[in-house]
């Protein structure tokens, strides 16, 4: 499956633990089909301490999550929606092609 979420791209959640929250793509993980969206999906990992008179701490990350789970909010319209694929003439070389992501609710490219 083609990802077409792209870093700093703001999606909304649509299912899970962490349904409604909103928040930018940090990293992405096209194998896996998964994402990482800030505040979304917040795990801790418990690190043990080294020495005898140190503290163990508790690290806070954010996980990634199912592309399947995540709508992209489009910046022209300001409402979640899929995505399309168009493909436009290049405007420097009229024979050479180039695909731009759109919004399928307000049909505003994207890129």
């Amino acid at each position: 499956m083609k990802i077409k979420i792209k870093i700093n791209d703001k999606v909304k959640v649509t299912t899970g633990k962490d349904k409604g929250k909103t928040g930018k793509v940090i990293q992405i993980m096209p194998a896996d089909e998964r994402v990482v969206v800030e505040g979304v999906n917040v795990m801790y990992k418990h690190i043990k301490s080294r020495k005898g008179g140190e503290k163990g701490q508790r690290v806070q990350f954010n996980g990634p999550i199912r592309v399947s789970n995540i709508m992209i909010v489009c910046p022209k319209c300001n409402k979640e929606s899929r995505l399309g694929v168009k493909v436009l003439a290049s405007p420097s070389d009229p024979k050479k092609t180039q695909r731009a992501r759109f919004c399928k609710k307000c049909n505003e490219v994207i890129d």
